[in-house]
């Protein structure tokens, strides 16, 4: 069993709203939420290996508040707590708060030291691990090809914004207004060809091994999953990956508040996971999948629906 938890967005700061103006985000409340579903999973030992943690664990108000090493020691506190390994998937939010650079350093590396067969690139957080025999968890970075967390003058970054620039010719490129395709706004990232190599050769490690795969990322890959919006630039490029191995399951993510689920044309579970930080008070967001030879049961809390997922 594993724990899922995604957007937490904490903050200690009022009550706020969305960019729309309509949806109230619980910034302080979000780190109650957090201890709520540590506590919950700490019951759970010692069937729970590990925990997931989906992205935008801190919120940006924090970087504008000079609040970010602070808030994050918080939230990382909270997970502490937990005797089980917590993998971290990295957001907008996480880089809002810190350059590419700086997260190497803190609690938010979850890659293993001497991840031998990582991604080329260094700062690239991309990893995968085996918790139990003929089963695997990726972690992908959806960020990879991004504006935001790159510094200025990489080459990276400059591809990305070419990138960007081609398919969003608006002032704010945090506008999808007009697009054709909306997910190309700066808030979003993608995945460079040389992390989409190395992930299909661990997927063709997994098939030959007979493995069973779960991949995890901040960002939703398939659009039945998700809005227009929220989708990683180039999501086609990751699910050809997925789709031309047998052994991927299930992709998990965060960042579209709502959440979503889909079940692909190729037997593979979708499911983007409901925000924390826009869950009110009274409920939660959080959730724990039991990993049996032919299904995963997801037992969700709060505005987290329970469901069965068979493979």
């Amino acid at each position: 069993a594993f724990g899922v938890i995604a957007d937490i967005q904490y903050a200690d700061a009022e009550d706020g709203y969305d960019f729309s103006g309509y949806r109230r985000r619980y910034y302080r409340q979000s780190l109650h939420l957090l201890w709520d579903a540590v506590e919950a999973w700490a019951a759970e030992r010692p069937s729970l290996a590990f925990v997931l943690q989906l992205g935008d664990s801190i919120d940006g108000l924090n970087a504008r508040s000079g609040e970010a090493e602070g808030a994050l020691a918080q939230v990382l506190a909270a997970l502490g707590q937990l005797q089980v390994p917590v993998h971290h998937a990295w957001g907008n939010h996480e880089f809002y708060n810190f350059s590419r650079a700086r997260l190497m350093h803190t609690g938010l590396n979850s890659r293993p030291t001497g991840a031998m067969d990582g991604p080329p690139a260094e700062d690239c957080q991309a990893y995968h691990f085996s918790p139990t025999t003929r089963f695997r968890v990726i972690v992908l970075d959806a960020y990879d090809l991004s504006i935001v967390g790159r510094e200025p003058d990489s080459p990276r970054y400059w591809e990305s914004l070419q990138l960007l620039r081609e398919k969003n010719p608006n002032d704010d490129l945090n506008s999808p207004a007009g697009l054709e395709e909306p997910r190309f706004v700066e808030f979003n990232g993608g995945f460079s060809q040389a992390q989409l190599d190395w992930f299909n050769e661990v997927l063709k490690f997994s098939d030959e091994n007979q493995e069973k795969v779960i991949v995890m990322g901040h960002l939703p890959i398939h659009p039945d999953a998700s809005n227009r919006v929220c989708l990683a630039w180039n999501y086609e490029d990751a699910l050809s990956v997925i789709h031309s191995h047998q052994c991927v399951v299930s992709f998990l993510a965060g960042h579209l508040h709502d959440g979503g689920y889909c079940l692909d044309s190729h037997g593979v579970h979708h499911l983007t996971l409901e925000g924390v930080i826009e869950t009110p008070p009274e409920s939660n967001a959080f959730g724990t999948i039991y990993v049996y030879e032919d299904k995963m049961v997801l037992k969700g809390r709060g505005r987290i629906s329970d469901r069965v997922m068979h493979f």
